[in-house]
């Protein structure tokens, strides 16, 4: 054997037990089988946060820095306004780079401010003097004048509606149907206890408009036609009008009179004074019908009826409401004939509302 190949195979082998040791101790680190630290051995370590000292000082810096940079920007533009030719008219007051404030900022920003104002204060003071304020104002003022003289008994009505009209105490009025023959004072009268109604009833005038609404500014109208003339206490039916709303400038006081009417119902009860007796009403049913449905009140009954009749919806004229009741106090089958009546219905229509202020003043 050549001595030369031992010598190669020997370096061979102590180059390989060399490597073999290294892998070994390697190994021995990954497993923590050796001495030395593990090298995949991680630790952490928290930040150290700030101190609310450092906190203060971080915040203190800004607002420092916030107000010198705001106080030296509107210093600076106005300083520019104060400089600002007369004549210039267009341009900017304002600048890319402020100026340092000086010592009498707060008085500037205060004059500034009272331009301002001063400014605002003249162009709306020209606004009221121009030759489009005044002409504009004045046409508003007119359009409202105009709708609330037309228009107003549509807002009063409703309010008055809420407000129950008349001056007496319903308690102080209930009345029996069983109780007969009930002796009373010579005023005609009729009462509602339910919507508080104590009010006059004109008889014996005529069923014209103009009869009518000078009847109503006394109290309610007795609107007798033919087939329908009977008064309280008589066959027949017996209508009553009376306004519901009526022109807030209407001297009348009882031009609000029926506004509540529409609250009757079924079993209502309606008390008319006539001629000495109290005669009692049971509501019986209510219908709205055009005004020139004037044939709604006549028809053949062998009892006493009566009809209340009123403007619908509240604040105009446009319907009818008919509310019709029966009478059952004194006793109805005892009542009698109703005389007839030569006067032909003059109008085509049930009373209305007499005439707003413009419609005086105007016509129809």
């Amino acid at each position: 054997m050549n001595p030369n190949d031992d010598n190669n195979n020997q370096n061979q082998k102590r180059n390989q037990d060399a490597a073999a040791d290294v892998l070994r101790s390697q190994i021995d680190r990954i497993y923590n089988h050796g001495q030395e630290e593990d090298p995949y051995e991680r630790t952490h370590q928290p930040n150290p946060q700030p101190e609310q000292e450092q906190w203060a000082k971080y915040h203190t810096a800004w607002q420092e820095y916030y107000q010198k940079y705001y106080e030296g920007y509107y210093t600076h533009h106005l300083n520019q306004i104060k400089t600002k030719a007369p004549d210039q008219s267009k341009g900017s007051y304002f600048s890319e780079q402020p100026e340092t404030p000086n010592d009498d900022n707060s008085a500037d920003i205060s004059n500034m401010r009272q331009n301002i104002l001063g400014k605002v204060k003249e162009s709306a003071k020209s606004a009221r003097k121009s030759r489009h304020f005044v002409p504009i104002a004045s046409a508003l003022i007119v359009v409202f004048v105009f709708l609330f003289l037309q228009f107003n008994r549509v807002l009063v009505s409703n309010v008055v509606a809420y407000v129950s009209p008349g001056s007496i105490d319903p308690q102080n009025i209930i009345v029996s149907p069983e109780g007969g023959n009930i002796e009373v004072g010579d005023e005609s009268k009729l009462i509602i206890p339910k919507i508080n109604v104590d009010v006059p009833v004109i008889y014996g005038i005529g069923n014209d408009y103009d009869s009518q609404m000078a009847a109503m500014e006394k109290g309610v109208a007795h609107f007798a036609i033919p087939g329908a003339s009977s008064r309280p206490g008589q066959v027949g039916n017996t209508a009553i009008a009376g306004h519901s709303s009526n022109d807030i400038f209407d001297s009348s006081r009882y031009k609000f009179i029926f506004a509540q009417l529409d609250r009757l119902k079924e079993g209502d009860m309606i008390y008319a004074n006539y001629d000495g007796l109290r005669y009692s009403y049971v509501v019986t049913k209510k219908e709205v019908v055009k005004p020139t449905e004037i044939n709604k009140l006549v028809y053949d009954t062998d009892k006493p009826m009566m009809t209340l009749i009123t403007c619908t919806p509240l604040g105009t004229a446009l319907k009818r409401l008919l509310v019709t009741a029966e009478q059952v106090s004194p006793d109805p089958t005892v009542a009698s004939e109703a005389p007839e009546i030569d006067e032909a219905a003059q109008e085509a229509q049930m009373p209305g509302n007499t005439q707003s202020i413009l419609e005086r003043i105007f016509g129809r």
